[in-house]
């Protein structure tokens, strides 16, 4: 016992023992955030990234926001709602370019990269294929922070954004699809999907990803007779999964794919590539073989199409005939609905930058959500996606390091 009795006193004299200093939890500074809407200069760029109601939202809890005259009109937004949403409107892109937190869709062009200053975060698409070395070298001598749409996971760990934007691109493609093969000059005058007694429409569509999905839920639910290709069984099933229905589908065999898109009134391009162009998967003699009067829709043509004689067409000249076919070959075909485009954008960012105030700033923002993080490709002027680094030369870092050094 005596020899307890020592070990005891000898271990209370230990530092778990000895008076400590008494810890506080610290609280998270909130910020109130300044944010810029510029009005879109990209030629059909018709969205726009915040509706009036999220802009309410926002400054309802304290933050500025300085939105450009006439931002909104091409979505259908006006001034008048954002100026009753508590926005400041400005009627100068550079005055946009004071605040802090600049959010858009298109990429900045080259004179809104001059207004660019240190400190700024950047929200925006990247539309990587378009970019070239010159533009990430004047994002990294600004030193800005920039945040791509398209790069940013949720906790799911899918592109919400991209998502969304298939989602609404599977859906409109099959109403563009409908409304030309009606069309006296572009179509064959006929109704799209099925009645009672008449041989429904045939739509192939190519791709079994987000918008192959919802271009099949599109036809099948107007009455259409479809078919899916795609290179992937796994991608096939799960589609069918998903549908919780029975669709024809079949893997890509050339021979199988040009008999059925003989008989097609409808083609659907809805091939993606993760990187690059994506593959040209109907030639040229399978389109000339198609019927007179029926129409392609390639909402592959972001990534440069998958059909042979896709060509970019415009939002205000989107179609033409080859081999008495009807293409449509508009980039961004969401922009064609910008209203409803806009409220899926604004869904995702009004949460997003009240959580930026919350935590004080986007750094701590970043720092706490992997998510957002994974759109990052610069922070403070340092290139942080390997693929963008490598692919133009550039130093670059990885960003979860950055963050734990921040």
């Amino acid at each position: 016992m005596e020899g307890t009795g020592r070990d005891y006193i000898s271990f209370s004299k230990e530092w778990h023992f000895r008076p400590q200093e008494e810890m506080l939890e610290v609280q998270k500074k909130k910020n109130s955030l300044v944010i810029g809407i510029p009005k879109e200069n990209t030629p059909d760029e018709n969205r726009i990234a915040l509706c009036p109601e999220a802009a309410s939202l926002l400054t309802r809890n304290g933050h500025t926001i300085l939105f450009e005259s006439k931002a909104g009109e091409s979505a259908f937004f006006f001034d008048n709602e954002y100026s009753e949403a508590g926005c400041q409107i400005v009627y100068d892109a550079k005055e946009v370019y004071q605040a802090d937190i600049i959010l858009k869709v298109s990429p900045v062009s080259d004179k809104e990269l001059e207004y660019l200053r240190q400190g700024h975060v950047l929200f925006s698409t990247l539309a990587l294929p378009m970019q070239k070395e010159n533009y990430f070298r004047k994002l990294m001598s600004k030193k800005v922070t920039a945040v791509a749409f398209e790069f940013i996971k949720d906790k799911a760990n899918t592109f919400p954004l991209v998502r969304s934007m298939s989602e609404i691109a599977g859906n409109t493609a099959i109403l563009i699809a409908s409304e030309y093969l009606s069309h006296k000059a572009y179509g064959m005058g006929r109704m799209f999907g099925g009645l009672s007694g008449i041989t429904p429409t045939e739509v192939v569509i190519i791709g079994a990803g987000t918008v192959g999905e919802y271009a099949v839920k599109a036809a099948s639910g107007l009455g259409a007779f479809v078919k899916v290709f795609d290179p992937s069984v796994y991608k096939l099933r799960r589609m069918q999964n998903n549908l919780n229905a029975r669709v024809f589908t079949s893997i890509i065999q050339p021979k199988v794919l040009s008999k059925a898109l003989k008989t097609a009134d409808v083609a659907i391009g809805a091939v993606h590539s993760s990187w690059g162009r994506t593959p040209v998967v109907v030639n040229e003699e399978m389109v000339s073989r198609m019927k007179k009067g029926s129409v392609i829709v390639d909402v592959s043509i972001d990534q440069g199409g998958c059909f042979e004689t896709s060509t970019i067409t415009t939002h205000s000249d989107p179609v033409y005939k080859k081999y008495g076919v009807t293409h449509y070959c508009v980039p961004n075909i969401a922009s064609r609905v910008p209203n409803t485009a806009s409220y899926a954008f604004s869904n995702f960012f009004a949460p997003v930058l009240l959580t930026i105030g919350e935590e004080g700033g986007a750094e701590n923002m970043l720092k706490r959500d992997p998510g957002v993080r994974q759109g990052v490709y610069l922070f403070n002027g340092t290139v942080t996606n390997q693929y963008i680094g490598e692919f133009f030369r550039l130093p670059h870092q990885d960003i979860d390091l950055l963050m734990a050094a921040f």
